[in-house]
């Protein structure tokens, strides 16, 4: 299922990602943000389980936020 998720408080704008019948996350792509860093989440991540991804990424902050493009994608993967 492929999926666009609209982030709150976070410099990047969507989060696209297609989430697969086994659970698996591919075609990972941010809308915005700290290009370099999120080109590098969206490898990491690519194949991994949705909850192995959750865990690992919930939680994350950046600067004085209380959330980050990272846990944007937790709870994205959370809610879908």
């Amino acid at each position: 299922m492929d999926i666009s998720f609209k982030t709150k408080g976070v410099c990047a704008q969507m989060i696209h990602f297609t989430k697969n019948d086994d659970g698996s996350v591919t075609n990972i792509s941010f809308d915005g943000g700290c290009n370099g860093n999120l080109k590098a989440i969206a490898k990491l991540c690519d194949g991994m389980q949705a909850d192995e991804i959750i865990k690992k990424l919930a939680g994350n902050t950046c600067g004085f936020k209380s959330t980050s493009c990272a846990d944007q994608f937790a709870k994205a993967l959370s809610e879908n």
